[in-house]
């Protein structure tokens, strides 16, 4: 019995020791959202894409690990889709781009309660209107 009060006492001395140390050091939580953090500048975020610098040679769509990037021709349009429901945001998109047309932002906060808001859908390319297609199927 005096054992099981002697251990009782000293593991709220040491829990009591171990607040009180910590009283006088540096916090290291953030008042988020209130303040941003700092990012990283090779930060990877949500996609950017120039539809005028692309070239639609679907390099990009080959080395994505996961297959967040479709793009599906018809006769006139290209349709561009980045699921970030699959991404994993390595960027090998962006590097292996031969045009560097696809950037990453610093874009992070993709919280939405809808899975549909998660498609990057980019419609803006039109077959007839560019001369810059390499990969003509």
């Amino acid at each position: 019995m005096f054992k099981r009060i002697f251990n009782d006492t000293y593991n709220l001395l040491l829990g009591s020791f171990t607040v009180f140390k910590h009283s006088f050091k540096r916090r290291v939580t953030e008042e988020y959202p209130e303040k941003k953090p700092i990012l990283p500048e090779r930060f990877r975020g949500k996609h950017n894409w120039n539809a005028e610098k692309c070239c639609a040679c679907k390099s990009c769509e080959r080395v994505c690990p996961t297959g967040a990037i479709v793009i599906n021709k018809s006769e006139n349009n290209i349709e561009f889709n980045v699921d970030l429901k699959k991404c994993i945001f390595c960027g090998n998109c962006m590097y292996y781009c031969p045009k560097k047309a696809i950037g990453m932002s610093n874009d992070f906060e993709l919280a939405t309660d809808k899975k549909d808001n998660l498609i990057i859908a980019i419609n803006s390319l039109n077959l007839n209107e560019s001369s810059n297609i390499i990969d003509k199927e």
